[in-house]
């Protein structure tokens, strides 16, 4: 009996597993395996890559999934771009690493001398930068006037000294590796400095005379940014044409105007990058301590790399008070949705600045010379080591990604964005990614499409050079890491905007109904 209930039970059991493979094989011929139903995406991407628009381009595209860990499409991944301002990711993850999200930025105002009984400073007053690029953002608070008033109330009311603004911080020049000359008088070029201020631009207006034949009227909206004008811009009559030259060669301080400005045109509006902002700075501090009744006897004047400022050394060195910047999270944030890179290369020069800071702290610093952007560059390096992106796919020289020498694969690209999408650390990042359809940089782009609301992803853009990194959500809700990026490329005649080319493989992700999760 034992020996005809075993083989019976073994029969039982073969059957239910025959049953079961049969009802899997029907299951499968019915429902097609994940690979089969991702073919038809990378069969869409396939097709759209492949278009005659593109025979000169090179595309690289990585898709990679955070719920499955699954590369879902690769097109040339692992070969090098120029990555544009998607490079500012690297720089965002880097400095939330670096300091968190909740660090603030200080400025700080110090003296060079105790206050005497009679309210003289017989000293200098120095104004430090620490790298904060937003200060003088804030309209609502001055943050002059904050310095100005705790100078006054440590019993302060006129200074025999000067008035210095320390940018030495940084140790590094004005400008990042690979920034091209052209650049560097646009408010996208603007200049780097420990010290900066109101973003270290100065806003132009350029107005035709009332009368023809006259220089055209040119104002700027701070009287202490704006620089010296050498004005040839005639006024013509109308229909004359308006064609409006503003150049200040790298390094100087006057703007040339030439060219012509129509009577009937209307004013036009210019962002140019600032001279010298630590002066500018230094000059906004003296007209609030002017406010607070406390008279400054010295000049001002600006101190950059590689000046040193050794009285900051001095053991009559009195702090005076500081003002703070927003936390790392906001600056990051700002960076990211709007491209803007002078927050980007400060965060990089930040983190350089602390590196050599650490060093001397513990008395290992080097003799030989390495400029805070080479240390922030060498930090990345480490922390993108230390989180396993492949170090063969990122090679960047500067912060915000303005340099054509930065170069980067696709697929360490992706790698970085799928170890910070569920890093809780990393938040900040997210956030301060722009949304498709709703704001930043994306504000105008995939509108009403499958990907509003669902792409959360940085630009890049430059001549011939295009790129799109993010997260997606997709139709399945499955969350997805891509970066896609196109170079160069020479738009037909007959095509659209360039972003678009990309923007239409961000939809795809977005529209895909099927996950890459058995």
């Amino acid at each position: 009996m034992r020996k005809g209930c075993v083989r019976r039970r073994a029969s039982l059991a073969a059957a239910c597993l025959i049953l079961a493979c049969l009802a899997g094989a029907t299951a499968a011929a019915k429902s097609p395996s994940n690979d089969a139903r991702l073919a038809g995406l990378a069969a869409r991407i396939d097709a759209h890559l492949a278009k005659p628009a593109f025979a000169d381009a090179t595309w690289g595209v990585q898709v990679v999934s955070l719920d499955s860990g699954k590369v879902l499409y690769s097109h040339n991944a692992d070969k090098l771009f120029v990555p544009a301002s998607t490079a500012k990711l690297y720089t965002a993850a880097l400095a939330l690493d670096t300091f968190g999200p909740d660090y603030r930025v200080p400025t700080s105002l110090f003296a060079t001398a105790k206050p005497g009984r009679d309210g003289e400073l017989r000293g200098d007053l120095i104004l430090v930068g620490y790298g904060d690029p937003t200060l003088g953002t804030d309209k609502r608070v001055s943050w002059a006037d904050t310095l100005a008033i705790a100078l006054r109330k440590s019993g302060v009311k006129a200074v025999r000294g000067s008035l210095l603004g320390d940018a030495t911080w940084f140790s590094a020049p004005l400008y990042g590796s690979g920034w091209e000359a052209a650049d560097l008088q646009s408010w996208f070029g603007a200049p780097v400095s420990a010290l900066s201020v109101d973003e270290n631009i100065v806003r132009v207006e350029v107005r035709p005379a009332p009368q023809a034949g006259n220089l055209a009227r040119i104002a700027f909206d701070s009287a202490l940014a704006a620089p010296e004008v050498d004005n040839q811009l005639r006024t013509l009559r109308a229909p004359a044409p308006t064609d409006i030259s503003l150049f200040r060669a790298p390094g100087e301080s006057v703007l040339h105007a030439f060219g012509s400005i129509a009577t009937n045109a209307g004013t036009q509006y210019y962002r140019l990058a600032v001279h010298d902002p630590a002066l500018i700075a230094v000059e906004q501090l003296r007209a609030a301590l002017e406010r607070q009744g406390v008279s400054v006897q010295g000049k001002s004047r600006s101190l950059y790399w590689p000046q040193q400022d050794e009285s900051l050394r001095g053991d009559r060195i009195q702090r005076i008070g500081d003002v703070w910047s927003p936390p790392l999270a906001d600056i990051v944030r700002h960076g990211l949705k709007v491209s803007q890179n002078l927050y980007m290369q400060n965060l990089l020069l930040m983190v350089g600045a602390k590196a050599a800071a650490d060093e001397r702290e513990v008395g290992e610093a080097s003799p030989a010379f390495r400029s805070s952007e080479s240390r922030g560059i060498q930090a990345l390096r480490s922390y993108l080591r230390r989180i396993g992106v492949s170090l063969d796919g990122v090679l960047i020289e500067d912060g915000p990604g303005l340099s054509r020498r930065n170069l980067t694969s696709p697929a360490s690209l992706a790698g970085l964005l799928l170890h910070v999408g569920d890093n809780p650390g990393a938040k900040a990042f997210r956030l301060g990614l722009p949304e498709a359809g709703v704001d930043g940089s994306l504000t105008g782009r995939m509108r009403n499409s499958a990907a509003q609301g669902r792409i959360h992803a940085k630009t890049g853009s430059m001549a011939f050079t295009y790129a799109l990194a993010g997260y997606a959500m997709t139709a399945a809700d499955e969350r997805l890491a891509f970066a896609i990026m196109l170079n160069n490329y020479r738009r037909p005649v007959d095509a659209g905007r360039p972003t678009a080319e990309l923007d239409a493989i961000a939809i795809m992700l977005a529209e895909l109904s099927e996950g890459s999760q058995p």
